[in-house]
């Protein structure tokens, strides 16, 4: 899935956040309906082959939400 078929929900990249004007931790909604999520690797445990954990932010998540009116 390229990049341009996400639209991204949080940060707006203005330089207010805790990355400033880099582009993380961000949540992304596909055209399928589901979600894609940037953040920090975790090595917290191993998951099955093919998909992998990161850590986000509360407030990241929390903004996620608001953009969805949830």
């Amino acid at each position: 899935m390229a990049r341009e078929q996400l639209t991204r929900l949080t940060g707006n990249g203005d330089g207010d956040g805790e990355c400033g004007e880099d582009d993380c931790p961000n949540v992304y909604r596909t055209g399928r309906g589901t979600f894609v999520v940037q953040g920090d690797r975790s090595e917290a445990f191993a998951p099955p082959p093919g998909e992998g954990l990161v850590e986000i932010p509360e407030s990241v998540l929390r903004e996620a939400f608001r953009a969805l009116g949830w």
